[in-house]
């Protein structure tokens, strides 16, 4: 592989994961993701450019604010970095207008699904644009690939299967199960993966969920009334989904329903 090549692609990637980290801090609070100057969250220093390189300059601040000293998350270079590697993992063998299509949007679909992961994680929600954005770069990878009925099925299944557990869950219960964004997530999801794959995603999400916070409960980490953050279970299973298709076909024949 071309040396110029890799490490363009790993610049490329380090520098989306710097604009994700721009993403996870400001969407859930409402702030401007594009104009607004980068600043440090305890002085409110404005953050120069040469202190705002991706990974090179967290090293180069030994990890803390050149004005107050405050120490930065260890988040931004872990997003940077994670998302360098991945880029490096789908890089093309060779240079073409196809492969660099390709390359874009599959760059695009795991960032929307790295940000969601850690702000629903943080924050207990999934800011509208993010789905919005998964929904049409999914349909319009789909429209090139699938019919139009397996995308619809795809939709519909996506948004109105959870809807109605939820809508069943809360009359019950009296609780809302699934948030909102949730189920729109399931909906941006169905457009690509389908019928089959999006129930397959709801089961296999539910599954995961389940047994990950049943685990939490057993060890006294949360309790019956917490409130979990479920779009991390969707998007780790969309993540084999989309990305290593043959490895979930796989793990779908350990299931009956297959």
């Amino acid at each position: 592989m071309d040396l110029y090549l890799f490490i363009l692609t790993f610049i490329i990637g380090i520098t989306v994961g710097s604009f994700l980290n721009v993403l996870i801090l400001r969407l859930p609070k409402g702030e401007d993701v594009i104009f607004d100057r980068s600043h440090c969250g305890s002085c409110e220093k404005i953050i120069h450019w040469y202190e705002n390189i991706p990974l090179i300059s967290y090293i180069f601040l030994r990890g803390k604010c050149s004005k107050c000293n405050s120490r930065i998350s260890l988040q931004y270079p872990l997003i940077e970095l994670i998302t360098g590697l991945f880029a490096l993992l789908i890089i093309p063998k060779y240079i073409s207008s196809l492969n660099a299509l390709v390359f874009i949007m599959k760059l695009g679909v795991f960032s929307i699904f790295l940000t969601i992961f850690v702000i629903d994680l943080r924050h207990k929600i999934i800011p509208n644009i993010l789905n919005i954005l998964l929904f049409v770069i999914l349909l319009l990878t789909s429209v090139l690939t699938f019919s139009w009925q397996y995308i619809v099925f795809g939709i519909v299944i996506g948004v109105g299967f959870p809807s109605i557990v939820t809508w069943a869950f809360y009359k019950l219960k009296g609780e809302i199960g699934l948030g909102m964004g949730d189920i729109k997530l399931y909906g941006a999801l169905g457009a690509y993966l389908g019928p089959i794959g999006i129930i397959h995603n709801i089961f296999l999400s539910c599954f995961l969920g389940s047994f990950i916070v049943g685990s939490m409960m057993i060890l006294g980490k949360v309790g019956r009334r917490t409130k979990i953050a479920f779009g991390p279970f969707i998007v780790i299973i969309a993540f084999f989904q989309f990305f290593y298709p043959e490895y979930f076909s796989q793990l779908m024949s350990l299931f009956i329903f297959t």
